[in-house]
This record gives structure tokens, sequence and C-alpha cells, in this order.
């Protein structure tokens, strides 16, 4: 198949770095993950995973971390799951 169709957009800088990283560990180009990302959105006629409408909890928790407020602030991995008792 021709692959004649052409996709431009804009993104931050670091946010195209960081993921290109990650598509390079993947053995991925960056069109062949956008390729991969269009299939998907064919296959499952829709998003391949779930976007919902944050609730106003998740809002006002997003606003508070946003502003360094309510953090909480744990050393490890293990005293993250023991403040959260699990």
């Amino acid at each position: 198949m021709n692959k004649s169709a052409m996709i431009r957009a804009r993104i931050e800088e670091k946010l195209k770095v960081d993921v290109g990283k990650v598509f390079e560990k993947l053995g991925l180009s960056t069109t062949e993950a956008i390729t991969l990302f269009y299939k998907q959105i064919k296959l499952h006629d829709g998003l391949p995973f779930s976007v919902k409408i944050p609730n106003k909890t998740t809002k006002q928790t997003f606003e508070e971390t946003d502003k360094k407020k309510n953090l909480v602030k744990t050393k490890d991995a293990k005293s993250l799951f023991d403040k959260l008792e699990i």
C-alpha cells in the first residue's frame, strides 16, 4: 500500500524526546508507532484505551498537587505502601 498521507502535529519538545526514548527501547520509529496507534484505533473502532472526564474529587486533587499542596511524601515504595496500608 502506498504510504503518501502526511500527519503534522506540534507537541512539547520534552514530550517528543521522552517518548522517542521509549520508542527506541521498543525498536519502533515514530512513524511506526503512529501507524500502530492508528491501526489500533481502527481495530477498536475508537481509542484503544478509556478516556474519562475526571470527577470533582480528582479535579480538586490535580489542582492541589499542581500547587504542591497536600502532597504525601515517602522515602521509598515500601514506605508508600505501608502508609497506604497495602
